[in-house]
């Protein structure tokens, strides 16, 4: 079938070319319009559901709700995990899906079962669910900055920045230069105004107005822009009307408290009084009666005086406007507190169109800022998905310039070269289109599947054009022997119908050698599928363009003369070279058998050494700190750690803006405790500004002359510092220690952990755990779990190579009980709920109302004043209105007192768990997690009812491997049944995989000397290996097969000798095609191997056992096939020529 493609493509060869033309003009339209993205979205489907309950502790938020919520959600069709947070008046419940759900369809699975659990949970509790969104669609940050701003020029002015000349307006400036200048709206520091040299002012807007700005002028515009969720606001003071009730006036005047509630909710509403038809003219009724400031509030009758006179709320009550209580603070730089928002990306986005087009908002909307405040982004994704694709961009252009190199060198012929250049981009374009129809973002592991499969791709190209240029010189030598000529056409063709069909299998089992990867699950199949998919797509086109587009370019270019391969030099070193190898190993087959054992044995040791980790960390150029403090920490005291470490943090000349944040931003994908710091550090995109350190080396005691050619080139004396030394600090020869962040951000009692921010919100979402290794204990008992977590903790902290162990405290906190003692209340005719509603209502402070002003929404809060509930004395003299109209002091109703109790609950399908979070260094995960498993088993064994379970990355690996052990051979079977049906021969699918263990011996030796753990980069760099060893091989049997046939055929194959004639005709004589495949495959991969930036970590885990395993296969390919091939054919042919040899005696 495949030969008659080719006779086909070239027959037709008009026609192949129009349908190329088309898919090139196709794949530009794809690349216009593919998504980008920096990696893959790792997330689960997730559906949130987050309820409020004012005033409520975590303990009753989660009897009460999250239990119930959970506990209904573990039903949802689909769901494979509920995962609750019960925090102070917030109950968080996450419902994951499987992989491939539709969220829409799991939204309203969702939204079903809750309609059913909402009889479950208390009066006047309402859950809704959060937005379709997850924590990973934090892709952009920013602050209000309130800075100053020239009188003359509030709006701003214009700054040339190459000349350093400010204008007022951009007509100012000379035309060539208008598109050059930046627009300065306010500034920093306090300064003179660069125009008119007058004292700059300060913009003079205080949190509670910096946050109105943010929600009521920015927040919608931003969230009506296509791709956002929401957006949601960080820091501040929501502006809050405070009733602070007197107790005293209200005894004195006989007013219960409920009554004062009532009237305040009764006094603050706009009513519609149907129509009226006056003077043939229809008029709609309505009663204005808002609140609309302090004056109404006052204003508002509660009841009435002794003498009959109203009395008003301004009578009984302290009036106010303050900021709302608050469980989430920001802070900018180490300055002080700021205001700021995220916008967060709809599930499934274009990311990168999202950030540029909120930008453009943004930049719209500053006009309307007051004078002075500016926006400033402090985290910003766009960044990343450049560096991401700009160094896989620069690696696969290098690829590109490799291969046309490789052709051009072997073959001597540019029209030759440019065959294999001009399929190349075309296959590549068609995998982008492909791409882009089932909406495959381009990112990081996207591309580099493509990347990965440019040196195949073109390999079916390269043994095509490199067989015909050696058909065409049999056919000149065949001509000047007196042989009837025959077209050119005729001969390519007959030259691609020899190896075409070989060529297409091997790519066909290439891309089966991917099928473990499609079967991976979670976290693992949604990085690498992507790869995956890609390099599928690339192989496929390249197979196809391979029988297609190649033949009918070849008609058309290998025109004139083609230079003989012993003309050129290159090819006649590469003969020389591999002559007295060959003879050699020819001459000692048994003993080159037995050393290759020997080096296969060799490989036990670099496998004994190398470590496990599920992925190195992806470089995402900015970081977070994420210290865990004490859970009873008080905001005042969480404040204060959070400003001394950001300012200690942007002391670091590599930091550009340091962005703190304690506790929650307001929005469901946040489930942060207000003991969670979590502070965004953007970095200094160019590493040309980071400082240097000086490295020692092997050489760096030579004289300057002589190790200046190592120093200058790959082994540089001195060096940017790496991310790893920023945050852990280093050391230089001679003992002059280097503090990195981690050191100076080291507070008491302050456990550290220095995550990326996309790296921390995926391991936040799938496993709760934001370290590298995390451990879950569950159980019913709160106190149980917090003793055997910090039981567990103490033996984490005897391991090698522990950096920091925090136990979450889930018994950490502090609850002031007031615990009702119903026979007394009853005395006083009172109920548990009529003194609850004193304590909700008058101590906590309850939200009653709500005041509308235009567009904007204030709340009303009803309470004591502060003095009356800082002590438990005063609160024990709370007076409670009895029905008889006696005041009866809180003291008499109930017993007041503090008790420990949990600051936040956590579970786990609606099962309570305490988490412990590790922090490693200097060790492999896996190794690390096998010793802490026996550890802990020893130190702390479990109980009845409670179990440990290990999470964090160390699961992902798990999962993974388990799959990964299962799918292998089951790939391993059919390469070996594809290899069947393309040979026919079970001798020809031994030796092509024989490829295998000569590749392995190299990719382990190599991942051992680049000190690299095996991961699951690694492993999927090994997995592609598998199907490049079967490619390579059947390469190289091929021409062994071809020459054994072709001289047997003309009679010149009867004894030993013509077999080594054969074979070294068909091994030294047609090295050429073998080494361009090699050189294609390998060197193609270097430019990746070396490449640096956003992402090259995963890349060149991905390419280092591809570049060892195909550099020692090779070797051993041109070393080992002859061998065994003329050991097989020797026994095979031993009775026909000993006869042979016989008649001729």
């Amino acid at each position: 079938m495949i030969r008659r493609l080719i006779a086909f493509s070239v027959q037709n060869r008009f026609l192949v070319l129009l349908l190329g033309a088309i898919v090139v003009a196709l794949g530009l339209w794809g690349v216009r319009n593919i998504r980008l993205d920096a990696i893959p979205d790792l997330s689960d489907v997730q559906v949130i559901v987050v309820t409020e309950y004012p005033g409520q502790n975590p303990q009753v938020v989660d009897d009460q709700v999250t239990y119930p919520l959970a506990s209904a959600m573990l039903s949802v069709p689909g769901s494979t995990f509920v995962r609750g947070y019960s925090m102070f008046e917030l109950s968080f419940v996450y419902v994951l899906f499987e992989d491939g759900t539709d969220i829409y369809w799991a939204r309203s699975r969702v939204l079903e079962y809750l309609n059913f659990a909402r009889d479950r949970l208390p009066a006047g509790v309402e859950p809704k669910l959060g937005p379709d969104a997850t924590g990973v669609g934090w892709v952009y940050q920013y602050v209000l900055y309130p800075g100053y701003f020239c009188a003359a020029h509030p709006k701003g002015m214009w700054r040339d920045p190459e000349r350093g000349i400010w204008h007022a307006r951009p007509e100012d400036a000379p035309e060539d230069r208008r598109d050059q200048l930046e627009r300065v709206r306010a500034f920093e520091q306090e300064d003179r105004c660069p125009l008119d040299g007058t004292t700059l002012l300060p913009a003079n807007q205080d949190l509670a107005q910096l946050r109105s700005l943010q929600d009521w002028y920015l927040r919608y515009p931003l969230a009506a822009v296509e791709g956002v969720s929401e957006v949601a606001p960080i820091g501040g003071f929501v502006r809050q009307y405070q009733v602070v009730l007197d107790p005293d006036r209200l005894l004195a005047y006989g007013l219960p408290l409920r009554d004062v509630v009532t009237a305040i909710q009764r006094s603050n509403n706009d009513v519609g009084g149907s129509v009226v038809e006056m003077s043939e003219q229809e008029s709609m009724v309505r009663s204005r009666g808002y609140l609309r400031g302090l004056e109404d509030l006052g204003a508002t009758p509660v009841g009435l005086g002794s003498s009959g006179t109203p009395l008003l709320l301004r009578d009984v009550a302290t009036l106010q406007i303050a900021g709302e209580a608050r469980r989430g603070i920001g802070e900018y730089n180490g300055i002080g507190e700021a205001v700021g928002g995220v916008i967060v990306a709809r599930f499934g986005s274009n990311a990168y169109q999202v950030i540029q087009d909120a930008k453009a908002k943004l930049f719209e909307l500053e006009d309307g800022l007051p004078p002075g405040v500016m926006v400033k982004a402090t985290y910003d994704r766009s960044a990343l998905i450049q560096r991401a694709v700009g160094t896989l961009r620069t690696a696969v252009t290098e690829e590109l310039v490799v291969v046309a190199l490789i052709c051009l060198l072997f073959l001597a012929h540019v029209q030759s070269a440019l065959v294999a250049v001009l399929v190349l981009p075309i296959g590549l374009l068609v995998s982008i289109l492909v791409m882009v129809a089932l909406g495959i973002n381009a990112n990081i592991m996207s591309l580099g599947g493509l990347a990965l499969a440019i040196g195949v791709m073109v390999d079916s190209g390269v043994v095509m054009i490199e067989n015909a240029h050696k058909h065409l010189e049999w056919e000149r030598e065949k001509a000047a022997r007196g042989a009837a000529p025959r077209s050119r056409a005729a001969v390519i063709l007959e030259a691609a119908q020899e190896v075409g069909p070989s060529l297409f299998f091997s790519l066909l089992i290439i891309t089966v050698s991917f099928l473990p990867i499609f079967v991976l699950g979670e976290q693992s199949g949604r990085l690498f599928k992507p790869l995956a998919y890609t390099k599928t797509f690339a192989i496929a086109a390249g197979a196809i363009l391979g029988v297609t587009l190649v033949p009918v370019l070849m008609v058309y270019l290998l025109r004139g003369r083609m230079p003989a391969e012993e003309r050129n030099p290159l090819n006649r070193w590469s003969m020389a070279a591999y002559e007295p190898a060959f003879r050699l190993v020819m001459r000692h087959p048994l003993l080159t058998l037995l050393a290759v054992l020997l080096l296969g044995a060799s490989t036990i040791l670099p496998i004994s050494r190398i470590g496990s980790e599920f992925m190195p960390a992806l470089e995402e150029g900015d970081l977070l700190y994420m210290p865990t403090t004490d859970p009873s920490i008080s905001v005042t005291k969480s404040k204060e750690v959070l400003q001394q470490t950001d300012k200690l943090i942007k002391t670091f000349p590599e930091v550009v803006s340091v962005h703190g944040k304690i506790g929650r931003a307001e929005t469901a994908t946040d489930p942060a405790p207000l003991s969670m710091i979590e502070t965004v550090i953007q970095l200094e995109t160019d590493r040309d500004k980071w400082r240097t350190r000086t490295v020692e080396r092997f050489f760096s005691p030579w004289p300057g002359w002589l190790k200046w050619p190592l120093s200058a080139t790959f082994w540089p004396e001195q060096r940017r510092i790496t991310m790893e030394e920023l945050i852990h600090g280093w050391e230089d020869a001679d003992g002059t220690r280097h503090p990195g962040l981690n050191t100076a951000a080291s507070l008491p009692g302050v456990a550290n952990a220095w995550p990326y921010p996309i790296e921390n919100r995926i391991n936040m979402l799938s496993t709760g755990i934001k370290t590298p290794v995390g451990i879950k204990i569950l159980g019913p008992d709160l106190e149980v779990l917090a003793d055997l977590a910090e039981r567990t903790a103490t033996a984490m902290r005897t391991i090698p190579g522990t950096l920091s162990v925090y136990p979450e405290r889930s018994y950490g906190g502090y609850y002031l009980d007031f615990d009702v003692d119903r026979e007394q209340a009853a005395r006083y005719g009172l109920t548990v709920g009529d003194v609850q509603d004193v304590i909700m209502t008058a101590i906590g402070g309850m939200n009653i109302t709500t005041t509308v002003e235009g567009l904007e929404r204030y709340p009303v809060n009803v309470r004591y004043a502060r003095e009356l509930r800082d002590d438990v004395a005063e609160l024990q003299r709370v007076l409670v209105a009895a029905p008889s109209g006696a005041q009866v002091p809180l003291a008499q109703l109930a017993a007041i007192g503090i008790h420990p109790g949990p600051p936040m609950i956590r579970s786990e399908n609606a099962q309570r768990t305490a988490w412990i979070f590790v922090d490693i260094a200097g060790r492999d995960l896996g190794g690390y997690v096998q010793e802490a498993k026996r550890v802990a088993e020893e130190m702390v064994p479990m109980p009845p009812g409670y179990t440990r379970v290990w999470s964090g990355r160390f699961e992902y690996l798990e999962q993974a491997n388990e799959r990964l052990r299962l799918v292998i051979p089951i790939t391993f079977v059919l390469i070996i049944l594809l290899l069947y049906m393309s040979n026919r021969s079970w001798f020809r699918v031994g030796v092509i995989l024989l490829a295998v263990p000569f590749s392995l011996i190299g990719a382990f030796w190599f991942l051992d000397i680049l000190d690299y753990n095996m991961s699951l980069a690694v492993w999927v760099g090994i997995i592609a290996l598998l199907g490049v060893d079967a490619e390579t091989g059947q390469v190289m049997l091929l021409y062994l097969d071809t020459t054994f046939d072709r001289h047997k055929a003309e009679g010149r194959m009867r004894s030993k000798k013509d077999l080594h004639a054969a074979i070294h005709e068909g091994a030294v004589k047609r090295i050429r095609p073998k080494t361009m495949t090699v050189a294609t495959d390998m060197i193609g991969l270097l430019p990746l191997l070396w490449a640096t930036g956003s992402g090259a970590d995963v890349t060149r885990r991905l390419v280092a056992p591809l570049i060892g395993g195909i550099t020692v296969s090779f070797v051993m390919e041109l070393l080992v096939y002859p061998v065994i091939f003329y050991l097989y054919k020797t026994w095979i042919h031993r009775k026909e020529w000993a006869a042979a040899a016989a008649e001729a005696t």
